[in-house]
């Protein structure tokens, strides 16, 4: 079986950390005996027809290329070509409309509210008011690196009104109270083929919220109470069911785990924190190759 290990034209700002990742994973990869290759998802020049088998890596830039990315996974389902994750999972996760779902199906979600496209926000006490905060977070509903994302209050709203209204004319935003929470740190649970691997905790720097590595938030390897690995498991076992990889992304808000994101298109797997998850995803990819 050929493998086509999809990546992006490198952009260093994409990466979550310094550990280049995508070529470690590669190397062992191949290290296993696998016929796979790294192949750029938008190269022109890939004879796509030549690969059983895709696994999405890193397309770090699809949300750039939104129309070319889903025109991309039309052309690869067309030639029949094996997806991980899946094409169903993959085009429900682009739009983080998705948390809706997930809310309704009971599952403690952040809450959040939406802005459409060519919506105008005028009154920002009505969103305050409706989560009972006095500070929101704002960011478009397909993103990925905190692009375009901003903290809203009373006191700032006029100064980013503007803008904020020139992005609602391009795409939808989704709103969420900004939660204390975060400057505890962002839990991110992985698990490869629904089964648990690894956790780290992601804490921002002082005076930061944010927590990707570029605006100097740490990685801590920590271990966690079990009881949090299994409320991560709900989400993965009720919506990311044939995925090679996924990863549960969530603060602990009075003691329970509340989904921040699902991630299933192209996340920092963090492999390197934990010895054995290199082998975990291995031993996950493997057993698709028996299906």
């Amino acid at each position: 079986m050929k493998i086509a290990y999809v990546s992006y034209q490198i952009q260093e700002i994409y990466t979550s950390t310094t550990e280049d990742e995508e070529f470690t994973l590669l190397n062992f990869l191949l290290d296993k005996g696998l016929s796979i290759e790294r192949v750029i998802w938008n190269d022109p020049l890939v004879q796509w027809e030549n690969y059983q088998l895709a696994i999405l890596k890193s397309p770090w830039d699809y949300t750039e290329h939104l129309t070319d990315f889903q025109k991309w996974l039309h052309q690869l389902e067309s030639l029949g070509i094996q997806l991980l994750n899946p094409y169903d999972r993959v085009r429900w996760n682009m739009d983080k409309h998705y948390l809706q779902e997930i809310t309704e199906s009971g599952l403690p979600v952040i809450p959040s509210s939406y802005l459409e496209k060519g919506s105008v926000l005028t009154i920002l006490q009505v969103l305050l008011s409706s989560f009972n905060v006095d500070k929101l977070i704002i960011k478009p509903c397909i993103s990925a690196g905190a692009r375009n994302t901003f903290i809203l209050t009373a006191e700032n709203f006029s100064e980013k009104k503007e803008l904020i209204n020139s992005l609602l004319q391009k795409e939808a935003f989704i709103v969420q109270p900004f939660m204390k929470e975060v400057f505890d740190g962002e839990w991110s649970f992985l698990f490869f083929n629904g089964k648990y691997s690894h956790c780290l905790l992601k804490v921002p720097k002082d005076g930061e919220f944010r927590v990707q590595h570029y605006y100097g938030a740490s990685v801590n390897v920590t271990q966690t109470a079990s009881v949090y690995i299994q409320e991560a498991q709900a989400y993965v076992t009720q919506f990311a069911a044939g995925c090679l990889y996924a990863r549960v992304d969530g603060l602990i808000v009075n003691g329970q785990l509340n989904l921040m994101e699902l991630e299933l298109i192209e996340p920092y797997l963090f492999l390197s924190t934990q010895p054995e998850s290199f082998e975990n995803y291995y031993q996950a990819l493997s057993a698709h190759f028996r299906d």
